[in-house]
């Protein structure tokens, strides 16, 4: 039986549940519906997006405050939402944000499964960074050429394929039971991209933006997921061998876009009840407990880099309310989840949330939303006003303090004040993971 928890409340969940679904929304890129298009200040965008041969590349979400399609870190996104839907539904249906939550896995599952056009070919980026950040304006206006770039059996991505295969699997059981050819389709694709990612091994090809160094995490993240998708001993036994040859037991430096082997613990342990994968688990989640060995701001942010500082307290406070929710330490990691999440909401004296709260980010780096109304130009100037952005981009979370706590809401300082599709996703998840202790009644 679970513990009763200590729950204290404070913040509304339900609208920072549906904020958040609302940052995806403003991410998106292609052809947008305009019978369900809810930000007023997006329209079209980037629809000659193709491959080498012509192959329609449209869709997916926007990186960041820019226009560029990373696949990497979008994978981490769409498996972290995926993740957060399956494990904390009851917090989702009861916010009445099941079917917009659905909507946003869609949009970025449709786009991956565009991307692998063949078995063995996978384009994981659109659009050239350095080409990109030199604009600023609106994506519906953008006239720069965007290429595309692949992974293939002589240039092998078995990071992104492999992250990739395992978004499309968590994604294909949200729809298994009310559009199964959909959820079919999905895993066909995640079964042929993992065999892809596990057959041709290397790290994809980053050009110094999301710089990948392994890529077993992603082979054992996917194999996960599949288990998880499909109940196939294949897929069990594939993952426990690539934990201990990858050696995802080990302790991660932190859980990120780049770092996954706390997930493949959390979900090993919940697929297998095997304490073998509870006590690494335990062995990541107790650095960053107060007093574990991972530094603290003066306001109680457990600090891992000054780059998307709120980012990696999220993701942790993700990963330790599943924890949590699987019964076993649930006070303590209850409580470290809380803290991160409602610091980010407001508990230091402002939020960190554009859009919500108390004194919120009116600046984010962020072209789209800094943009006045349409047709009115938009350029350069408006990144140097002074102002806070024309458009409020509801939801997002920008990148967070130093390690004293101090944050300016400056547009020009990116690291501090840029948002970005995985800085949103486990925290959006860890917030369905408190409306759903809330609901358990706890206490």
């Amino acid at each position: 039986m679970k513990q009763r928890l200590q729950f204290t409340g404070g913040y509304d969940y339900i609208e920072v549940l549906h904020q958040s679904i609302l940052f995806y929304e403003a991410q998106r890129s292609g052809v947008l519906p305009e019978e369900t298009n809810r930000i007023s200040y997006r329209s079209h965008s980037a629809l000659g997006d193709q491959g080498h041969h012509g192959e329609n590349l449209t869709g997916g979400w926007y990186d960041a405050g820019d226009h560029v399609k990373f696949g990497l870190p979008m994978a981490a996104s769409l498996t972290n939402l995926a993740w957060g839907m399956i494990q904390f539904e009851d917090a989702y249906r009861a916010a009445n944000a099941w079917n917009y939550g659905l909507d946003g896995i869609r949009w970025a599952a449709d786009y991956f499964v565009k991307c692998h056009v063949e078995d063995n070919t996978f384009y994981y980026q659109v659009a050239d960074p350095g080409v990109d950040h030199a604009y600023w304006g609106r994506p519906e206006e953008m006239t720069d050429y965007r290429p595309s770039y692949l992974v293939n059996a002589s240039l092998p991505g078995s990071d992104v394929a492999g992250e990739t295969a395992a978004a499309l699997a968590a994604s294909s059981i949200l729809f298994k039971e009310t559009d199964p050819v959909y959820a079919a389709l999905l895993l066909n694709h995640s079964k042929t991209l993992f065999n892809f990612s596990a057959t041709y091994l290397g790290v994809y090809p980053s050009y110094d933006f999301y710089i990948s160094d392994q890529f077993g995490d992603e082979l054992g993240l996917a194999a996960s997921w599949l288990y998880y998708a499909t109940e196939d001993s294949f897929y069990l036994e594939t993952a426990e061998d690539l934990y201990v040859r990858y050696g995802l037991f080990k302790r991660s430096w932190g859980y990120s876009w780049r770092e996954k082997n706390p997930a493949v613990q959390a979900l090993m342990y919940q697929l297998t009840q095997d304490d073998e994968y509870a006590n690494d688990l335990v062995n990541y989640l107790d650095v960053w407990l107060p007093g574990g060995g991972l530094p603290y701001t003066p306001g109680g942010l457990a600090y891992r880099d000054e780059w998307g500082s709120l980012r990696y307290a999220a993701n942790t406070a993700f990963v330790a309310l599943v924890a949590a929710d699987l019964g076993n330490w649930t006070q303590k990691y209850f409580d470290f989840g809380k803290s991160q999440i409602h610091y980010i909401l407001g508990d230091y004296g402002h939020s960190y949330v554009v859009g919500y709260g108390v004194d919120p980010p009116r600046r984010a780096h962020h072209r789209s939303s800094s943009c006045e109304d349409y047709p009115i130009e938009c350029n350069w100037s408006d990144f140097g006003y002074d102002g806070p952005n024309h458009q409020t981009l509801y939801g997002g979370i920008v990148g967070g303090p130093d390690i004293n706590d101090y944050w300016e809401d400056d547009r020009a300082d990116y690291r501090a004040n840029e948002v970005a599709c995985d800085y949103n996703a486990a925290f959006q998840s860890a917030i369905a993971g408190l409306k759903h202790f809330e609901i358990a009644g706890q206490p």
